[in-house]
């Protein structure tokens, strides 16, 4: 997605930590995954814009925003097929 530096690397896992540690104490249920790409993309942003590619980072997000429904409709597949066999 961006090429980083060790001290890239080191911002976008603190920042990443935080804002987890955050969501945490406040209760709210936010992924490590998302919350550690979204930190690469911030840091990867701040050198320039273009250093980020964002074709990529467009395609993630498109694979988090399908991954609801879909995850949704195999466990209510799944959830139909036991009830087939449940005394």
């Amino acid at each position: 997605m961006t090429t980083l530096r060790p001290v890239g690397g080191f911002c976008a896992e603190t920042a990443g930590a935080i804002s987890l540690f955050t969501a945490t104490h406040l209760g709210i249920p936010v992924s490590t995954t998302h919350t550690i790409t979204g930190a690469i993309v911030g840091v990867g942003s701040t050198r320039r814009l273009s250093a980020v590619r964002w074709g990529v980072a467009g395609r993630i997000v498109w694979a988090w925003v399908l991954t609801i429904p879909a995850a949704a409709a195999v466990a209510a597949a799944t959830f139909q097929l036991t009830a087939l066999f449940a005394p």
